[in-house]
């Protein structure tokens, strides 16, 4: 494919409570054995961009250990690879990333030492499958500058979350709000974008020059009357992992048969790194109902309508009910979750008692079998 990808990755986002006191949203487990990330990575590679850069900031240590080989996403090539950039101290800049426009500043030789004409930016924290080859042919048919892939949400969607947008009959976007007080489009972008690396450079350059940081607020809204802006809309699945309901959400997702055959068994493969866990064993006495169990779980209790991570284990007499077990739990016998998300590498006691009422109850329980 004619392009790179820059993944924006660095962002902190306090609405994911206590899941992102330890993470990036980029590393958040999704669906049992990947992390939020690999989607966007595997997007990339299955539309032949081999040249992907990876912006992170924030809380980095577990998505650069996720990301530390490029194997897994077939980007181990001569003529491309997988780059992560993270703020660093230089003779021009001595800042952290102040948005996502200077993210993309502080790291301008990598769009400039690249070859290919198009740029392909997209964030680390949603979950779709896309090929962006069909965006950028769109793209360039429109002979645009920047193309924005959007989605039409449901009437029951808070979309004042997102960036909202309104289109002429030619798909030109007209308006562009980010996050508004009150929605005037069920229109949201996805975060996607299509650009041409020249103009890129040339526009971040622009921006920095005069202390602006936001990529969505200094140059798509800023130049959305100068520049020719479309969308290019979608109608497949696609989840924002924005808050907890969101991320529990979109894990729940999972439990549905046709969601799992789309992203598990519909080609192109979504990629993630592959840990060397044995088979989930179950137990005299489990009893597991629509749940996922992933690999090297011990399940002895009950399972129902959940989702429960690497390397946990489920003691006898537990019942797990409409509930995220994130890796490596330890639950003691006799305990009842519903409606919850247990923190990885937590201790639950025997005969413990959690569930989330008017909200997911995010379970942390001080740890004893580690010391770090």
């Amino acid at each position: 494919m004619r392009a790179i990808g820059i993944i924006l990755a660095g962002g902190n986002n306090r609405k994911m409570r206590e899941l992102s006191q330890k993470r990036a949203i980029g590393a958040m487990p999704v669906a049992g054995s990947y992390r939020s990330i690999d989607f966007a990575l595997s997007n990339m590679t299955n539309s032949h961009i081999q040249r992907v850069g990876v912006l992170t900031q924030y809380n980095a240590r577990s998505l650069n250990a996720h990301l530390s080989s490029s194997k897994w996403w077939d980007f181990g090539r001569k003529q491309g690879g997988l780059f992560l950039f993270t703020p660093a101290v230089t003779a021009e800049n001595s800042s952290w990333y102040r948005g996502t426009a200077d993210a993309i500043y502080q790291n301008l030789s990598f769009l400039k030492n690249s070859h290919e004409p198009y740029v392909v930016i997209t964030s680390g924290d949603c979950v779709y499958k896309m090929d962006y080859n069909k965006v950028l042919e769109y793209h360039i048919s429109k002979k645009a500058d920047v193309t924005v892939v959007c989605k039409d949400m449901p009437a029951n969607v808070n979309v004042e979350r997102f960036g909202t947008i309104k289109m002429n009959e030619e798909s030109r976007i007209e308006e562009f709000e980010e996050k508004p007080i009150e929605a005037r489009s069920n229109t949201i972008s996805c975060g996607i974008y299509v650009i041409r690396r020249r103009l890129l450079i040339d526009m971040i350059e622009r921006c920095a020059m005069e202390d602006r940081y936001d990529f969505v607020k200094d140059i798509l809204i800023r130049y959305k009357n100068q520049k020719r802006i479309f969308g290019y809309k979608i109608k497949d699945y696609w989840k924002n992992i924005a808050t907890v309901e969101d991320y529990f959400d979109a894990n729940m997702d999972f439990l549905k048969p046709e969601i799992r055959n789309y992203f598990f068994k519909q080609y192109p493969d979504i990629y993630s790194k592959v840990d060397d866990l044995p088979p989930a064993k179950y137990n005299v006495g489990a009893k597991v109902e629509n749940s996922l169990i992933s690999s090297g779980c011990i399940v002895n209790g009950t399972v129902e309508d959940s989702v429960i991570f690497k390397k946990s284990f489920i003691g006898n007499n537990c019942y797990i009910k409409n509930s995220i077990i994130l890796n490596d739990v330890y639950i003691g016998d006799n305990t009842h979750i519903e409606n919850c998300i247990v923190e990885s590498r937590d201790t639950i006691r025997a005969n413990s008692f959690y569930r989330g009422e008017d909200e997911i109850k995010i379970v942390i329980e001080k740890n004893d079998r580690y010391i770090i």
